[in-house]
């Protein structure tokens, strides 16, 4: 048998000594708010967000309510988020570290900084850079999953179109632009008579206190049901036809700092309130002529290999471009242009994914982009030419189609969301 020293019975003595009043003392960590279907909503997360949007109204120098109520607005924020992600998750949308890493150089650029520069700034601030690279990952999934979820749902007929497009341009001398606030208070179509005459009761009251000169923003945080809520309920500026149905014929006309309402629609009683007002320039429609090279990852190929390539491509175009056509057919993986030299032809650059336009809106004519990542991969894009065309039929046709596809997109994804949440299993945990 083995002899135990007075050296270990010490260490056993303290190690039991410190397991003793662990036990006697538990520190909780973290706790579960809300249970989501198969997932959960920490404690965590609500505390960190209610920080952020602090943090915010400080620098804003804007006046909140009290924790309770903005811990409900954040908690239905993330039961949606909750669900949202859980959605992406089944369908196996993933966001890669090249995608991210692109977005958060993006962002950094708009900043003026770089993302090393970016980086530091939040460290010092006590913020992580970890926990924001997660949460842009995250927001970057959600957009996906409710454009693939949501698309489906939106049908554009040609007779709305033209009969829109006909508006803008008798119009456009005229149009105007408006920012402005929303408060909802939901009741249902199927609501009981006692819930639709309780949420009447409601919307009256917040109406009555906005018009005695309550803060509506405060008033919107404190109070709403909308999906603005958490922002003082502050949709930013819409045209009047990008607006969902339900509010355009209140809005339409109205002036600078109205308050109109109650409006009673299908989920509910909203009452609006114009913050400004602005007329819309004639806007001319610029379009450029340009050819890129595609590279799409793979198992065969890395991430790393196809940039590798395309900084290869790149640094030999700019000596001599007379090869692009070449490389673009042999290398290309986009079938609608490689086998066009990677000619994309005249378009406007907003068709094009976010990243792709913004290097187009940078470039000077015959300039070689940088490799850079979108949805689609790998590119390098060279400009070409650029033209101003005059306003005609078609651009007031395709500015009627994204209006109207903007005004559905906003409908639908909210009712898809109301739709999901009808569906789960929700339960939020009393403290």
């Amino acid at each position: 048998m083995k002899r135990i020293t007075l050296a270990a019975v010490q260490a056993i003595t303290l190690l039991l000594a410190l397991n003793f009043n662990a036990m006697a003392e538990p520190q909780l960590i973290d706790r579960v708010v809300v249970r989501v279907n198969n997932a959960v909503v920490l404690e965590s997360e609500v505390t960190r967000m209610l920080n952020d949007i602090k943090a915010r109204a400080t620098d804003a120098g804007q006046t909140l309510p009290r924790d309770a109520v903005l811990r409900t607005q954040i908690t239905d924020r993330l039961i949606d988020r909750q669900l949202q992600l859980s959605m992406a998750d089944r369908m196996g949308l993933r966001v890669t570290d090249a995608q991210l890493d692109q977005t958060i150089a993006n962002v950094a650029a708009q900043e003026g900084v770089t993302v090393e520069q970016m980086r530091r700034d939040m460290e010092a601030g006590g913020a992580s850079y970890q926990l924001y690279r997660e949460q842009v990952r995250e927001e970057l999934i959600i957009g996906d999953v409710t454009r693939i979820a949501v698309r489906n749902r939106i049908s554009v007929s040609p007779q709305e179109v033209e009969g829109l497009a006909s508006m803008l341009e008798q119009e456009n001398q005229n149009n105007q632009e408006m920012h402005f606030g929303h408060i909802m208070v939901v009741a249902a179509t199927d609501a009981s008579k006692q819930e639709i005459e309780d949420a009447q009761k409601r919307i009256d009251r917040i109406m009555e206190l906005l018009n005695e000169g309550s803060d509506f923003r405060r008033q919107a945080t404190t109070s709403s049901q909308g999906p603005k809520a958490l922002e003082g309920g502050d949709w930013g500026w819409m045209n009047v036809n990008e607006v969902p149905t339900i509010f355009a014929d209140s809005l339409r006309g109205a002036s600078k700092g109205e308050l109109l309402g109650p409006i009673r629609s299908p989920v509910g009683f909203h009452i609006l309130k114009v913050f400004d007002v602005r007329g819309v320039e004639a806007v001319e429609l610029e379009e450029v002529r340009s050819r890129h090279i595609l590279l799409q990852p793979s198992i065969i190929m890395s991430e790393s290999k196809a940039r590798s390539m395309l900084e290869s491509f790149a640094q030999q175009l700019r000596q001599d471009d007379s090869k692009f056509a070449e490389l673009a057919e042999e290398y290309s993986e986009d079938p609608g242009s490689a086998s066009q030299g990677g000619e994309l032809g005249w378009s406007n650059p907003d068709i094009f994914v976010p990243e792709f336009a913004k290097q187009l809106n940078t470039l000077q004519i015959n300039e070689i982009s940088e490799p850079f990542r979108t949805t689609h991969g790998w590119h390098i894009v060279q400009l070409l030419e650029k033209r101003v065309l005059d306003a005609s039929d078609k651009r007031w046709n395709d500015r009627a189609y994204q209006m109207i596809a903007n005004r559905k997109f906003t409908e639908e994804s909210a009712r898809w969301l109301r739709e999901m949440r009808d569906s789960a299993y929700i339960d939020v945990i009393d403290e």
